[in-house]
């Protein structure tokens, strides 16, 4: 189990106390605010039923900068092409010693229900990253904005797959673990209101996280967490002045539970999925699912302070 990804094989990373304090004094330290422009396409406002084939690319954003990101994006396809229609986009942020590609059983999930992923492999936190450097997490957000700026432009370049298909007005957050940490980031004071929702799945805020104009935020984590302890998610919802909810996966850890087939992600990607048509779709009736969605006897508990 890696600190910021899970892991389908391969050596643990190492955990404990001074790893979990290394990770929160890091990511605690602060992040100055990121923005976005505003304006963009129309708003989509009928969330797609049934689900797509999915569809997956990958490019590098400022591939000659100080700071390339190569980027991993699943969209929705229909007979080997983009399918027809804006879709809303989730930037989701992997963790520690992770990758874009390890998370493909729930971003793949989510681009079949009418999303566009995308997912940029960070530059010093990534799994092979030729300087590895934890404290990097605080750069992250702004690496964030930089990718959502970059498909700003490709939605309006004419020849591009993606272009005309991309609802940049609506765009959802989402990470694991420092990814988590990345995700609530974003939400400082002066964040772009495209940004309408957050995932936080397995961690918790940055210094100044939050702020600014208030979106639904929803948390996940493992009650067994020792990578990023349950208190650390618990102490963020609280901190939010927003809508929010907390998802508890009961005797989990740190990220069992974001592998299909894991005990606890059948309803993780039920809520999550709800969650995004809820907040990006204006999705009524998602939204009032979410409590069944999320509670699983013995597997998962739920509360919220919501008002789908």
């Amino acid at each position: 189990m890696g600190v910021g990804g899970f892991r389908t094989g391969g050596r643990p990373a190492p955990a404990g106390k001074r790893l979990v304090a290394a990770l929160l004094t890091a990511l605690l330290a602060g992040c100055g605010p990121a923005t976005a422009a505003t304006g963009g396409p129309a708003p989509a406002r009928v969330a797609p039923t049934g689900t797509y084939a999915v569809g997956v690319r990958t490019f590098t954003v400022d591939a000659r900068s100080v700071r390339p990101l190569p980027v991993t994006v699943w969209y929705p396809t229909r007979a080997g092409a983009v399918a027809d229609g804006r879709f809303p986009l989730v930037v989701y942020s992997h963790g520690l010693h992770s990758l874009p590609e390890l998370h493909a059983g729930l971003t793949t999930r989510w681009a079949a229900a009418g999303f566009v992923v995308v997912a940029p492999a960070y530059p010093h936190t990534r799994r092979g990253a030729p300087r590895f450097d934890r404290a990097d997490v605080r750069h992250q957000p702004a690496d964030a904005w930089r990718v959502v700026r970059h498909l700003l432009r490709l939605d309006s370049r004419g020849g591009d797959p993606l272009a005309g298909h991309l609802d940049l007005t609506r765009i959802a957050a989402a990470g694991h673990s420092a990814g988590g940490f990345t995700t609530a980031g974003m939400f400082t004071t002066g964040h772009s209101a495209r940004l309408r929702a957050g995932i936080v799945l397995a961690g918790g805020g940055m210094a100044g996280s939050f702020a600014g104009q208030t979106a639904p935020v929803l948390f996940v984590h493992g009650t067994h967490d020792r990578i990023v302890p349950m208190t650390v998610g618990r102490a963020a919802y609280d901190r939010t002045t927003g809508p929010a909810a907390f998802l508890s996966v009961l005797g989990q850890g740190h990220g069992e539970y974001l592998i299909p087939g894991r005990p606890g992600f059948d309803p993780v990607l039920t809520t999550t999925t709800d969650f995004l048509r809820w907040t990006l779709y204006d999705d009524p009736a998602a939204g009032r699912r979410l409590p069944a969605d999320a509670t699983s006897p013995g597997v998962t508990a739920y509360e919220d302070r919501l008002a789908p």
